[in-house]
């Protein structure tokens, strides 16, 4: 079932009524119910993947938190992390890793044919394993208690909103809430709102119009050299922010609905001032969660520089391969892994503070530097093949020293008319203007201490905005599902 989707229009107001309609202490069964319906509207059969995973890690947790011998603990860790992993391997990396296998002993004439498994990824699977892992090793920590009942670890494990493409939520953030009573609260609600229609504006408007003009391109990159493939990787550094960030946005907006707050998974990342800036503004649960579980462990910072370098290419390297069973992802990774390394040892970049006030021309250019090294980072994350990638860089300035047929007849080339193509541009304007604003303030907070009349005039405004610019391809799947 999408987000934007009819029925997922006529699912969310039935549960929210029934949630709000019932006892406090039968909410959860209301939750556990609607998330795994969410779940299984997709495909029935991978319900019972979830269900091991859950049980996995609820039956180890219990067992870790009786356990009294550290031999036993790590036997119960270990067993668990063997169980989730061993399940997302082995759906979404068994054929990547036995045609990696193959082709590396074909080098060696070695001729080997790999053994390949017809097998659908089930969605959301790297996401709620992620989530599984974090519990119990929060447990095996002793920062959080087991959860007794089965029913509801499972509604924290499987909670619809986040559950097929986050944000991973923390034990301690999520399962509280959960258990916790709620009030219905009106202005949390109304918030709730809000933030779903711009994260609707962003995934329907915006991401939606772009993969038309990105997927012309990259599904057909022989016929394309020059600007053609420059405007595509800039448009898809965009489409998978809108896409994903809309995603987050709807995700923790229905939350709200039902009086749970959902950890912040983007804020304004494209107007960061370095990578590492970059990666504490973009999906801050997965890279939160990497610094925790993977990072920290290694030695994080507190090693010699050799071996610093060494935990940061590993994290993202790691975090290449979480999105997907390719090895352009794991190049991404790895570029970004790079990118800190240099920035932190040879700039001698520091983290800066996420609200820090912008302006300056150095901060401007800073910030346009980041988003080109990301854009271009992103072409490896976009191509089907590393070769493809380096097709898309090699060519991309092809005849710009012809500036004028450089760049003309673009709309054609990117398989839209001049009318989309000025609600694109009025579009992303409103976006970049909306990210940059956020930097400093609450913009969707400050409109709701506007008089009533200048709110609701806002709302039908963006509301027409949003529905005369609905593309005909809209109803897309979120491009991080996938993952």
């Amino acid at each position: 079932m999408l987000f934007n989707s009819f029925t997922f229009a006529i699912f969310l107001p039935i549960v929210f009524f029934i949630y709000w309609a019932i006892p406090h202490k039968w909410r959860w069964i209301v939750l556990f119910v609607s998330s795994y319906y969410f779940y299984m509207s997709w495909n029935v059969k991978y319900v019972v993947l979830i269900l091991f995973t859950t049980f996995i890690s609820y039956a180890c947790a219990l067992g870790l938190e009786r356990a009294e011998e550290q031999r036993k603990k790590k036997i119960l860790i270990v067993s668990a992390m063997v169980a989730s992993l061993g399940c997302l391997f082995f759906f979404k990396y068994f054929n990547f890793a036995s045609e990696s296998v193959a082709n590396i002993l074909n080098l060696f004439t070695l001729q080997v044919h790999p053994v390949t498994l017809n097998l659908l990824l089930p969605v959301g699977i790297s996401f709620y394993t992620f989530q599984t892992l974090g519990y119990v090793i929060d447990v095996y920590r002793g920062e959080v208690k087991a959860e007794k009942n089965f029913g509801k670890y499972a509604t924290f494990i499987a909670f619809f909103p986040q559950l097929v493409a986050g944000p991973i939520e923390r034990t301690k953030n999520l399962m509280p809430q959960i258990l916790g009573e709620h009030k219905f609260d009106y202005k949390k609600a109304v918030a709730g709102l809000r933030l779903m229609a711009w994260g609707f504006f962003k995934k329907i408007v915006i991401a939606d119009t772009l993969a038309v003009s990105v997927d012309t391109v990259y599904d057909s990159l022989g016929v394309y050299k020059g600007f053609p493939l420059l405007v595509a990787s800039v448009l898809f550094s965009i489409q998978i922010y809108c896409d994903f960030a809309g995603y987050s946005d709807i995700a923790i907006g229905t939350a709200r609905l039902f009086g749970i707050e959902l950890m912040k998974n983007f804020d304004s990342p494209y107007f960061s001032t370095s990578i590492s800036e970059f990666w504490n503004r973009w999906h801050i649960s997965l890279s939160s969660w990497l610094k925790d579980y993977i990072y920290i462990p290694l030695g994080g910072n507190r090693v010699s520089k050799g071996r610093n370098a060494f935990n940061l290419m590993a994290t993202f390297l790691i975090s290449g391969l979480w999105h997907g069973a390719n090895w352009t992802y794991v190049v991404w990774g790895g570029i970004h892994g790079f990118a800190q390394v240099i920035e932190k040892f040879l700039f001698k970049v520091k983290k800066k503070d996420k609200n820090q006030k912008p302006g300056g021309i150095k901060w401007w250019i800073s910030v346009f530097v980041t988003f080109l090294f990301a854009t271009f980072a992103w072409v490896f994350f976009r191509a089907e093949t590393i070769g493809d990638a380096f097709y898309v860089l090699g060519n991309m300035f092809q005849g710009i020293t012809n500036p004028a047929r450089y760049v003309s007849q673009i709309t054609t080339y990117l398989g839209i008319d001049k009318l989309t193509l000025v609600g694109m541009v009025i579009s992303i304007g409103l976006l970049t203007v909306f990210d940059y604003c956020s930097l400093t303030k609450d913009v969707l907070g400050k409109l709701k201490e506007k008089k009533k009349a200048v709110r609701w005039i806002v709302y039908v405004i963006f509301i027409l905005f949003l529905i005369f610019n609905v593309p005909a391809t809209s109803g897309q799947e979120f491009i991080y599902f996938q993952f």
